[in-house]
């Protein structure tokens, strides 16, 4: 499954490795869209779940990560099975579940107070320049922090703008199927 990385590749990796940037991710390849009716947080069986090919992805993603010299790192995710699935087989580091990042897409109200709760959680990882970061969640929450639809199993990498408290979209890494 080959893997690419759009804009300036080597620099963006760089920058995520230096904890100047932060990988947002979107789960793997999990079919169909939103939850099922009965969904329950704990259940994985009520939810969707990533497919084989889903599980590919994942662990495509860790390898590439590694390959670009990121074998550890700070993983946040979702508390859903297919964010948590996905975040695991990265074998990146400990998962911790973070609620910030679980999908609103049936409930949009929590959207702001998420994304608002998601920012300030980056800025204070970016201003730390710690280790580098990967929050895996969903495409609802990474369209409301970068602007950007990502595809299952899309990175967008994004970065502190120095010329203003937004975030920037630094790079995007999609697999190709």
């Amino acid at each position: 499954m080959p893997t690419h990385a759009q804009e300036d590749d080597e620099g963006s990796w760089a920058l995520l490795q230096s904890g100047n940037a932060v990988a947002l991710m979107r789960h793997a390849l999990a079919p169909g869209t939103g939850d099922p009716p009965g969904f329950e947080l704990g259940d994985c069986s009520t939810q969707r779940t990533l497919s084989e090919e889903g599980r590919q992805q994942a662990r495509a993603l860790g390898e590439l990560f590694r390959a670009q010299g990121i074998s550890k790192a700070d993983v946040r995710s979702s508390r859903w099975c297919r964010s948590l699935e996905t975040a695991e087989l990265l074998e990146l580091g400990e998962v911790r579940k973070a609620p910030f990042l679980d999908s609103f897409f049936r409930n949009r109200e929590r959207g702001v107070e998420q994304t608002e709760a998601a920012r300030t959680f980056i800025r204070a990882h970016l201003d730390r320049g710690e280790r580098p970061l990967v929050l895996v969640t969903h495409q609802v929450n990474i369209t409301a922090l970068s602007g950007v639809y990502p595809a299952s199993g899309e990175v967008v990498l994004l970065r502190q703008d120095p010329d203003s408290p937004d975030l920037k979209v630094e790079g995007r890494i999609k697999q190709d199927f």
